[in-house]
């Protein structure tokens, strides 16, 4: 055999297992997207009251939510918006909630507030439960919908004391949203 045609033979044998790995791997794709389809509950737009209750006293905002499936479905983007009476924007987040097939799991990765997490997200029969370590306490958010209304909760966890409820929202679904498919580039 001739030094270029074994040469040849090496680079395709390390090159197949490159191209391996940026191959689409179907079935994972096809249980992301069926795992992220018990999300659809939460597609579309909202709006509704939220109450916060902090140091400095209660906050009260008309809270708006959109979400939308991005990457095939395969993934849920969530921005959500809070307008204080004025109409300026007193609250603003993005999410992104996946599904990990290896795991058998779902988390958020949230932008909030200037804070960034990743969080694991159970989900229930009714909705799903969401929680933020906080050094000696854990924030526990939990989301439930029914007949077109989401409510949603916000716990601090303190060990050995009961949970304290510092935020409340029930949004009322006011329509179906296309984003963020909407404006997605396009083939030219």
């Amino acid at each position: 055999m001739g030094y270029k045609f074994v040469l040849a033979l090496a680079l395709a044998a390390a090159a197949a297992p490159m191209a391996a790995a940026q191959a689409p791997d179907a079935a994972a794709i096809e249980a992301q997207r069926t795992a992220m389809a018990r999300l659809s509950w939460m597609e579309g737009r909202w709006r509704g009251p939220a109450v916060t209750q902090t140091p400095s006293g209660e906050h009260r905002v008309t809270q708006t939510e959109r979400m939308g499936p991005a990457l095939d479905g395969t993934i849920r983007v969530i921005e959500g918006k809070g307008f204080a009476e004025d109409g300026r924007v007193a609250f603003h987040a993005f999410g992104i909630v996946s599904y990990d097939v290896r795991q058998q799991a779902y988390s958020m990765r949230s932008y909030a507030q200037g804070r960034v997490g990743d969080f694991p997200i159970r989900l229930t029969d009714t909705g799903m439960v969401w929680e933020i370590p906080a050094g000696p306490m854990t924030i526990r958010y939990t989301a439930t919908v029914a007949n077109g209304t989401w409510h949603e909760v916000g716990d601090r966890i303190v060990p050995g004391q009961p949970p304290q409820r510092f935020f409340e929202m029930t949004l009322t679904r006011i329509g179906d949203s296309d984003w963020p498919e909407a404006g997605a580039a396009t083939a030219p």
